[in-house]
């Protein structure tokens, strides 16, 4: 069985192949992505690379937690699963007080 292990604190010009070069020699690397910015595409500085089996994963995580790539400590551990997001609604509470807002006037 195979698992997810979350990689933080990457140097933003890491990309998904180099990714997997860094993490191969600890094992069978089934999958690297590093995640991007929607917006801007540019690398948010982390991701996920899923290990072959536990004993690599954990040999990755021995190997590679605290290591330094690019200039930057890595944080390696495995990946929690994701949150539900629950509600849907607008977080934050945006000021609603009628109007049409923004000071535009007709």
């Amino acid at each position: 069985m195979s698992t997810k292990l979350y990689v933080g604190n990457l140097s933003y010009n890491i990309d998904n192949s180099e990714l997997e070069q860094l993490f191969a020699p600890h094992g069978t690397v089934q999958s690297a992505n590093v995640i991007m910015d929607r917006d801007t595409g540019r690398s948010k500085g982390f991701g996920f690379v899923e290990m072959g089996t536990d004993q690599q994963a954990r040999t990755a995580i021995s190997a590679l937690h605290g290591k330094e790539v690019g200039g930057r400590s890595l944080t390696v551990n495995e990946a929690r699963p994701r949150e539900e997001r629950t509600g849907g609604g607008f977080g934050g509470g945006g000021k609603r007080s009628g109007g049409f807002g923004g000071g535009s006037r007709y």
